[in-house]
C-alpha cells in the first residue's frame, strides 16, 4: 500500500473516531480531499482508493486539472473552495460542481449567469463563506450579514444554496477550535429554522468546516464536510502543471 492509500485510511479512521465522540454517525460526514498543488496523477490515485469529491483553489491550476481528468469526470465531484475573484467565475460556474467560497452577493449572481449558458450542466451547489474570525485577511461575510447573502443566493435561477462554509483563525487550542465552529454551527441553525418553510433552503444541510489541523472540533461542533489536504497528499511547495 502506498503513503497515499495509508493517509486515507488513517483520515477516515480520524472522520469515524471523531464522529463517535461527538455521537454522530460517521456516515454523516464527508471528506473532501484538497488536491490544490497536486498533479492530476494524485487525484487519479486518490479515486482509485475509493475518494471522489476533490477541492481546488486555484481557477487556472484547477482548470487544467479536470481537463486533463476528463475521461473521469462521471466518478469525480469538483469543490471550488478559494478565494473567487470576479474575473475568474464564468470558468468556475463551467468546471465545478460545488464553490464554498460564495462571500458576496456579486459573485453569486456572476456564477448563476455563467452557469445559465450551459444548460447541460446541472445548477451549481455553493455555501456561503463566513469569516467567522473577522480575518482581515480572510474572505467571507460576517456573522450578521451572512443570512442575507443566504437568502439573495436562493432568488438566483442557476445556483442551489447547500449550507455555510468558513475557515476559522488557526489555533493549537481545541477549546478555541471548537468555540469558532460553534458560532458558525449556530449561525447555521438559526438561518435553517428561520427558513424552514421556504423552497430554496430545501437543501440547506451542508457545514463546510475543519481543516487537517482541526477537523475533530469540527465534527463535534457539526461539520457535514471536512476539507482536507496535507494529511492525504503530504506537504505542498508548488502549484502543479
Amino acid at each position: 500500500m502506498n503513503s497515499l492509500v495509508i493517509n486515507l485510511m488513517q483520515v477516515r479512521e480520524r472522520i469515524e473516531l471523531a464522529a463517535l465522540a461527538a455521537k454522530r454517525e460517521p456516515e454523516e460526514i464527508e471528506l473532501l480531499a484538497v488536491s490544490k498543488t497536486f498533479p492530476a496523477s494524485a487525484v487519479e490515485e486518490a479515486m482509485h482508493a475509493g475518494q471522489s469529491a476533490f477541492g481546488e483553489n486555484y481557477v487556472q491550476e484547477a482548470v487544467k486539472k479536470i481537463e486533463k481528468l476528463a475521461k473521469l469526470r462521471p466518478w469525480l465531484v469538483w469543490h471550488f473552495i478559494g478565494p473567487l475573484q470576479s474575473n475568474k467565475t464564468r470558468e468556475v460556474a463551467e468546471h465545478f460542481d460545488w464553490v464554498h467560497s460564495v462571500d458576496r452577493l456579486k459573485i453569486a449572481e456572476r456564477l448563476s449567469a455563467q452557469r445559465g449558458e450551459f444548460p447541460n450542466l446541472a445548477p451549481l451547489q455553493v455555501c456561503a463563506q463566513i469569516n467567522v474570525s473577522e480575518e482581515d485577511s480572510k474572505s467571507g461575510a460576517s456573522l450578521a450579514e451572512v443570512e442575507a447573502l443566504c437568502s439573495a443566493i436562493t432568488s438566483l435561477p442557476n445556483l442551489v444554496l447547500r449550507g455555510l462554509m468558513a475557515i476559522p483563525a488557526p489555533s493549537q487550542d481545541i477549546d478555541q477550535q471548537r468555540r469558532a465552529f460553534a458560532a458558525v454551527r449556530e449561525c447555521f441553525q438559526q438561518i435553517r429554522t428561520a427558513h424552514a418553510n421556504e423552497l430554496g433552503f430545501q437543501f440547506f444541510d451542508t457545514l463546510s468546516m475543519g481543516m487537517s489541523d482541526d477537523l475533530e472540533a469540527a465534527i463535534l461542533e457539526g461539520s457535514t464536510m471536512v476539507r482536507v489536504g496535507t494529511a492525504i497528499f503530504g506537504k505542498r511547495d508548488k502549484i502543479a502543471k
